[in-house]
């Protein structure tokens, strides 16, 4: 009987896998801390013998290639991939023999990229399941737009016709096991499911159930902007990146930390926005550790800037540099832990926090600003009447753009807007961060919500 293990990664909408017939092991799209998939086999008491990828990938940089060195493992990718090392090609239909009891088959599923594979798993002569990469998701596919928009076009039909496809040739009882979907801006749609077969797929997947033009047309209309480091993890992945250095950074003190700042570096706070409001070095940004700090902190930051962490612990910073390491932000220029009063000799910055029903009673009295900074779909969904639309990414280039005065600063929950109050309260506004559920709280608490017209897309 095969084991099939996930490696999740949930900040970044992830999962690897691990699949052993308690001797050998066979891994897909390992995540570049490999580590944590070195520890999975050990635990396991098997060696790994074969790694897989999918594709090249965008939203993080692989560890493909270092696990299969530091194990001896074939390492297989497409024949058609441009890369600059050696690998074990493998084209549509290509069988690969993993052990007696395990064989995978290659089967081309072009739509995320153009030379995507997926990998269908075969136990004791059972087809007990596919690892679909970006190809088919739970309740979605990957989206096809990655590659620019002239190619989206075409790949967003391979899509459709890939995931048919998979659904065609797999049994019903066919696990589902794919790489992108649970968070994941590789995603066209996200979903609440933690697993699925072929058989659910086929009775609830759009590209399963829909004619082909209407699934391309609700897609596409569907499709909203990626991060930015997006364009430099798809290169790195094809020149081959070692594994991660997890080694503890340089320890900064005040007068270092000072100098990083005014040399215009990044120093990022990890910890929680509450903590943050509350007291911070002036000049720094607040990625929490405990949301999405890679992919917020790889959106908006000019590559290659150097960033310093600052964290309550070195468990903090620990983490924060694994979750960097993974999009391909190498190594911190320094670290500094304890609280902001050990970090800086000057005055701390501070900002207040606030609900929805204190933005609505504020407004019965006064006129603020209010900054929304969510998403292009979120924002045409529902809105406040009123609020100016500064998506969280853009904002950095969007600065003159904010009002002048109080500005009161929303996301969809706190997170991103504590990103967003750091960037404004360290251009000098004076803000306030709506720590609240907008879903639930902001219609709730009376401000006058709107909509916004739906945007449409040509396929």
């Amino acid at each position: 009987m095969v084991t099939i293990i996930p490696v999740e990664t949930p900040t970044l909408g992830d999962r690897s896998y691990v699949a052993h017939d308690g001797d050998v092991a066979l891994v897909v799209d390992p995540q570049r801390d490999i580590d944590r998939v070195l520890d999975v086999v050990h635990e396991a008491g098997v060696r790994i013998t074969h790694v897989f990828e999918t594709h090249l990938h965008n939203d993080y940089v692989t560890g493909g290639l270092a696990l299969a060195k530091v194990t001896g493992a074939a390492y297989h990718l497409n024949a058609d991939d441009q890369v600059s090392y050696d690998r074990v090609p493998v084209r549509d239909g290509d069988v690969v023999e993993v052990s007696p009891a395990l064989r995978v088959r290659a089967i081309a599923t072009p739509g995320h990229t153009w030379t995507h594979l997926s990998y269908a798993l075969e136990a004791d002569g059972e087809q007990v399941g596919v690892f679909s990469g970006g190809s088919l998701l739970f309740g979605s596919t990957g989206r096809p737009d990655l590659l620019g928009p002239e190619h989206t076009h075409a790949l967003v039909h391979h899509q459709y016709h890939s995931a048919n496809r998979l659904a065609a040739e797999l049994p019903e009882q066919a696990q589902v096991l794919p790489t992108h979907g649970f968070g994941s801006f590789c995603s066209a749609t996200q979903s609440e499911a933690t697993s699925s077969t072929i058989g659910q797929e086929k009775r609830t997947n759009p590209a399963l159930t829909q004619a082909e033009q209407e699934w391309v047309d609700e897609l596409l209309a569907a499709l909203d902007t990626w991060p930015a480091y997006y364009a430099h993890t798809a290169p790195a992945n094809a020149a081959g990146p070692d594994a991660a250095d997890l080694s503890a950074p340089r320890t900064a003190d005040k007068d270092e930390l000072r100098r990083r700042l005014e040399a215009g570096e990044w120093l990022v706070d990890l910890r929680s926005r509450t903590a943050f409001a509350a007291g911070h070095v002036r000049g720094t940004f607040n990625f929490g550790i405990d949301g999405q700090l890679a992919t917020y902190l790889g959106w908006l930051i000019p590559w290659g800037t150097p960033v310093t962490l600052l964290g309550e612990t070195a468990e903090q910073v620990a983490e924060a540099q694994r979750e960097l390491a993974r999009i391909g932000i190498d190594r911190p220029a320094a670290a500094a832990t304890g609280s902001p009063g050990q970090w800086t000799a000057d005055r701390l910055g501070s900002f207040r926090t606030a609900t929805f029903a204190d933005l609505a009673q504020v407004r019965h009295h006064r006129s603020v600003a209010v900054v929304d900074v969510r998403r292009i779909p979120e924002w045409d969904e529902a809105h406040i009447d009123g609020a100016v639309h500064l998506p969280l990414h853009e904002l950095l280039d969007r600065l003159d753009e904010v009002p002048g005065g109080e500005v009161w600063v929303h996301c969809g929950a706190g997170y991103r807007a504590s990103i967003a109050a750091s960037v404004l309260a360290r251009a000098g506004h004076p803000v306030v961060a709506v720590d609240d559920s907008f879903d639930e709280q902001a219609a709730a608490a009376g401000l006058p919500i709107v909509s916004a017209q739906p945007r449409v897309s040509i396929s």
